[in-house]
């Protein structure tokens, strides 16, 4: 599908305002943003800038669901950069109790077949994200883990409230086991990850399926991940207004994905809520600094550990919620999700 003339006006002007020299780029962007021991990195401080003098946000309560996916999809083109290559991608149906699940397989160049396979949940809040809106992730992911990627179109909210999303991420973790030759994938070296929403739904599907037995994920990929629906956190108090995830937008998504009647302690919700982690996977548990979800994520990490799980917990204490899909603008971004990718690569390595 082309992209519209504006946008493609506006993603060049973002690519030039990033050219300029540092000290250009600290005049726009204005002077360091330093809390809670942290410094804000000028390339995420420049992206809130080019945010707030244009008045987007992630999601308003005055506009509709669709607005709010019609308006994700027009931020991403400016800033998820051009499509990573060489990376091939074909479609795939898996199916479900409920008809099929739409995903994309995306293969890095030169990539034998019996590699290892990302199962990828994208973020969103349940509610706006597409694979179309992680496109650009995906590939990234394909490319520098040296992996195949399965990007599953899971259902969202509100049309398709909790326990939706979580069936069908455990349905496709199911699938690509089941058709990993299929897939060209070994079927032991199969990882589900996700940033956001899709790191609780990676985190959901590791618990549930290594707790009913049988196949289970080999490695954990969770971004920034949302892991506890029942209680506020400091970071939500520290980072919940001007960091792109807002304390609001939180609840707009979770009101969204889990109305009055839906208990938020429910494990299969917040996952940071099982008492009994021991057994699951190893995870690569990716925070970021200036974000609301922080102290969750990290909480988590510690909650593995103690229970024995493998565990890396990697801060990037200088960048806000949703920085692997800022790909296209800035280095800082690609840097942090290139530490991610290479946190694949080696849990999803062939063992001697």
């Amino acid at each position: 599908m082309a992209i519209p003339l504006q946008i493609r006006v506006q993603a060049a002007a973002a690519q030039l305002l990033y050219a300029l020299p540092r000290p250009l780029r600290r005049a726009v962007a204005g002077r360091p943003i330093r809390l809670d021991g942290q410094e804000l990195a000028l390339d995420a401080q420049l992206l809130l800038r080019m945010q707030q003098l244009s008045g987007a946000a992630l999601v308003s309560r005055d506009a509709t669901v669709e607005q709010s996916r019609a308006a994700l999809d027009v931020s991403r083109q400016l800033v998820s950069g051009k499509p990573i290559q060489p990376v091939t991608t074909r479609d795939v149906s898996i199916p479900a109790e409920h008809g099929e699940i739409p995903a994309t397989l995306y293969t890095p160049e030169g990539l034998a077949p019996g590699s290892g396979l990302l199962v990828f949940y994208h973020g969103g809040g349940w509610v706006i994200g597409t694979r179309a809106s992680h496109d650009n992730t995906a590939r990234f992911f394909a490319k520098h883990a040296g992996v195949r990627v399965l990007s599953v179109e899971y259902r969202l909210a509100p049309e398709h409230p909790f326990p939706a999303a979580q069936q069908d991420a455990l349905t496709a973790f199911d699938f690509a086991h089941a058709k990993a030759a299929d897939l060209d994938a070994d079927p032991d070296r199969i990882a589900v990850g996700g940033d956001s929403a899709g790191g609780n739904l990676s985190a959901v599907t590791a618990q549930v399926a290594t707790q009913r037995g049988g196949p289970a994920p080999a490695f954990q990929l969770l971004l920034y991940p949302g892991v506890d629906a029942s209680v506020r956190r400091r970071s939500r108090e520290l980072f919940g207004n001007g960091f792109f995830l807002t304390d609001e937008h939180m609840t707009w998504f979770l009101d969204h994905y889990a109305p009055e009647g839906v208990d938020r302690t429910d494990r299969k919700l917040s996952p940071l809520l099982t008492e009994d982690l021991s057994g699951l996977p190893p995870a690569y548990i990716a925070t970021a600094g200036f974000d609301p979800l922080r102290d969750e994520g990290e909480a988590y990490a510690a909650k593995l550990s103690a229970a024995g799980v493998p565990v890396a917990l990697s801060r990037q204490a200088d960048l806000i919620h949703g920085y692997v899909n800022f790909l296209g603008v800035g280095k800082r971004f690609r840097e942090a999700t290139a530490e991610a990718a290479g946190a694949l690569r080696m849990g999803l390595s062939l063992k001697p």
